[in-house]
């Protein structure tokens, strides 16, 4: 059986920005198990926004437009909505937490698909019981 993670932005991010980086290669590995179909993948609708908004923030509108069409057509990568249910739940789990609502919202996408592990940079996950950080370079 295949592994099911949820993926948080800075996998797609790593690429585009740090090509020198470790991280940039551990990145470009996991999205080609991805697209490869050798794990399951999920993200929140919500990644788009933040992939878009810091790519334009470093390198300019033009790319992060080709980077936000090249995210939303990722091969065999699910999208979770974000609705009000998940934004509820986020609530709580800001509140339980303390994270950031960004955090609390891809927290809350992981629960709705039953997802416990992110693999992710941000260590604001670590320490959340719902969840299991695996971090990009592992």
């Amino acid at each position: 059986m295949k592994e099911t993670y949820y993926i948080d932005s800075n996998v797609f991010l790593y690429p585009v920005l740090y090509n020198d980086l470790k991280e940039s290669e551990k990145a470009r590995e996991i999205l080609s198990q991805i697209e490869g179909k050798n794990i399951h993948a999920y993200t929140s609708t919500l990644t788009w926004d933040e992939i878009s908004y810091v790519v334009e923030r470093t390198l300019g509108k033009t790319d992060a437009i080709e980077v936000g069409k090249k995210f939303i057509n990722f091969p065999f990568l699910r999208y979770i909505p974000v609705d009000e249910e998940i934004i509820r739940r986020s609530q709580m789990l800001r509140e339980k937490y303390n994270l950031k609502p960004r955090d609390s919202i891809h927290l809350s996408c992981a629960i709705e698909r039953n997802i416990s592990e992110i693999i992710s940079d941000d260590t604001d996950f670590d320490g959340i019981k719902e969840i299991k950080r695996i971090p990009v370079k592992q």
